[in-house]
């Protein structure tokens, strides 16, 4: 019975660590986003050669690409194909 219990509460852990919570999905948002940002601001900067320009693009980019990420992040959340 002790086995069997110890084996259950294993097993209820590992399931709930498959699962993200909202936090968690906006805080990779914004660090993955601050690295695409700061790729997109260098990028935009080498092509037009004018920083407020690159900072503007970057600026607008941020916010639209953080948004489409964490509904991305949740809809594959709740796919259970690759989940363990």
């Amino acid at each position: 019975m002790l086995v069997e219990q110890l084996f259950i509460s294993e097993k209820k852990r590992t399931v709930s660590k498959s699962k993200e919570g909202w936090s968690r999905s906006l805080l990779k948002s914004m660090s993955w986003r601050i690295i695409g940002t700061l790729d997109t601001i260098i990028i935009s900067y080498v092509i037009t050669g004018e920083i407020s320009f690159a900072l503007s693009i970057g600026g607008i980019e941020l916010v639209t690409k953080m948004m489409l990420y964490v509904a991305h992040e949740r809809l594959w959340n709740k796919v259970n194909w690759g989940k363990k």
